[in-house]
């Protein structure tokens, strides 16, 4: 009788616990995640261990499988590790680098990309990592903030550079482009001079004072305010967003798919380095392309798709066809997708797993709904908030500064309440700020938030925690906007309207346009004095000096009022 009560109780009791918490099993699974990636991050720390590293143990684990594949090519993981040697004696001859230097990579998707990247890594170099769309004054000023000495820019940016090359030519910067000749006074070739180097291994002593705490790479953020900022990624910090693809569940087996910028944190640090991580195939794409993406899918046999909210609704926007779910897609990894665009994503192209992601490129805290809950951004966790002290807080919008209590500390908001998201910096969890700019990362510094003396990360974003611990997002504070899947800061767009003739002053916002993600572009401009608009004119500023995410599309006149 005892054994059959026991019996019962045992069959019973999943369905108990199931009912309490139907994601029982899921968190089971995050902890024992989360302990193989803390025992493997110790190890990292207690022996310095980079994801170069961790690239050379996978070529010489499996030499022939392919690592990257580009349109009609493939290159395996011993090929990409070649490659890379020639380059790396390539600029030691021609650029003179050393352990420690900076060199500004303005590459798009493309094998060079990664060639380049690894190149550097193994001559102990940093690099910094230009978005392809910037030009003249945020181009000089994100090369400059990272103290850069060479740049190597990509074949078809070669116009971006002629541009600014007078002051780079000032300052005495070396100036590579990818192109077996270049007769443009400043600029030298370079594929040239790496196919005329050995691809033979380099000395480890080249990068043997590099440590864990040493820049890997800086990534440009436009944060909430001003000119891009370079955001310091130590080798330390390009770890965790590597091991999201395990915390999504990413296999060794898998192909992912990456068309998101490698300038970027989502396409470089997430993708590129979390697959090398795992050891997987990399389908490397120039650019999202709609009508291609699952073409491309069922060509390459693509597992894992990387996505940015508004991928998804382009892809849900396109024609429907009947091999829509004719692909060996499982698994999707992202950051931004709607609640309605997720339901019909699923709906329209099959039972493939999403991953919603949360995390700032600069940023000392993230999340994954590893739980799958259609709308969330992030599951909490009691192992990542004892290793990660988070909270939200109460944050007046109209004065945009956090709420204080009568003690002069903030206020956690409860679940279901609206909170701005704040996580502590401490050894765990540092934040390195950007390179040349105290004052901005100063700014993303709050002080004695729980207690006397304490110090958080200001993510600048407002999160929601539901009932059953699901973090959604809310809305961004500051003067900055989503377009695109790029951050705009309102001031530089000013700054650059303010630059046009008959433009007295310029204020710019992002509103909100049915069926988009994100905010676009507002200008509001007041005319100077006896001046006329001239839309031709403000046009082709904006197109010489902005990307064209940051590009405002609708313009407001204001007219003084007559007394």
């Amino acid at each position: 009788m005892l054994a059959y009560i026991l019996c019962t109780a045992l069959a019973v009791l999943p369905l108990l616990i199931y009912f309490r918490n139907p994601y029982f099993l899921k968190d089971l699974t995050y902890t024992f995640i989360s302990i193989y990636v803390g025992i493997r991050m110790s190890r990292i720390k207690k022996k310095f261990y980079s994801i170069l590293d961790r690239f050379l143990d996978k070529v010489a684990e499996h030499p022939h499988k392919k690592f990257i594949v580009y349109e009609e090519s493939s290159y395996t993981y011993s090929q990409a590790d070649r490659e890379s040697n020639k380059v790396a004696r390539a600029l030691l001859t021609h650029a003179h680098l050393k352990q420690g230097d900076t060199v500004a990579l303005f590459l798009g998707n493309e094998p060079w990309f990664v060639w380049m990247w690894l190149a550097l890594s193994k001559l102990g170099c940093t690099a910094s990592f230009l978005n392809v769309n910037i030009r003249s004054k945020s181009l000089l000023h994100c090369f400059s903030c990272c103290e850069a000495k060479v740049l190597i820019a990509g074949a078809d940016l070669q116009g971006a550079i002629e541009e600014v090359l007078p002051t780079l030519k000032q300052q005495g910067i070396l100036v590579f482009i990818l192109r077996e000749h270049c007769h443009v006074d400043g600029i030298e070739s370079l594929s040239d001079k790496i196919q005329m180097e050995s691809d033979e291994p380099l000395s480890r002593q080249l990068r043997a004072s590099i440590n864990i705490k040493s820049p890997a790479v800086y990534i440009y953020t436009s944060g909430t305010t001003g000119l891009p900022k370079a955001a310091v990624i130590n080798h330390e910090r390009v770890w965790m967003p590597a091991f999201a693809l395990t915390f999504a569940g990413v296999r060794s087996d898998d192909i992912v798919y990456i068309y998101l910028p490698l300038y970027h944190t989502a396409g470089f640090l997430m993708g590129l380095c979390g697959a090398i991580e795992k050891g997987t195939t990399v389908v490397l794409r120039s650019k999202f392309s709609a009508s291609n993406f699952w073409n491309d899918c069922r060509k390459y046999n693509v597992t894992v798709i990387q996505y940015i909210g508004e991928v998804m609704r382009y892809l849900c926007n396109t024609p429907k066809r009947d091999n829509d779910k004719d692909h060996k897609v499982r698994l999707a990894v992202g950051n931004g997708i709607r609640e309605d665009t997720w339901v019909e994503f699923l709906e329209r192209f099959g039972n493939i797993c999403i991953r919603e992601c949360y995390g700032a490129t600069e940023g000392n805290v993230g999340f994954i709904n590893y739980g799958g809950k259609i709308g969330a951004m992030g599951r909490e966790h009691f192992l990542y908030k004892m290793a990660c002290k988070y909270a939200l807080i109460r944050f007046d919008t109209e004065k945009e500064e956090p709420v204080r209590d009568s003690r002069g500390f903030c206020i956690e908001v409860p679940r279901g309440e609206t909170g701005l998201l704040v996580a502590k910096i401490g050894k765990r969890t540092p934040f390195s700020g950007y390179a040349k700019d105290k004052q901005q990362t100063d700014k993303k510094k709050l002080r004695d938030v729980i207690e006397k003396g304490d110090m958080y990360f200001n993510s600048g974003d407002l999160l929601k925690i539901d009932d059953e611990g699901f973090l959604f997002f809310q809305d961004r504070i500051g003067d900055t906007f989503r377009w695109k899947g790029e951050n705009v800061a309102t001031t530089e767009v000013a700054d650059h309207l303010l630059a046009v003739d008959f433009v007295e002053e310029a204020n710019v916002y992002g509103v909100k346009v049915p069926g988009h993600e994100g905010r676009i572009g507002m200008a509001a401009l007041k005319l100077k004095e006896n001046m006329d608009f001239d839309g031709k004119a403000l046009y082709q500023h904006v197109k010489n000096y902005l990307p064209s995410y940051a590009r405002p599309r609708f313009v407001r006149i204001q007219v003084n009022k007559v007394q």
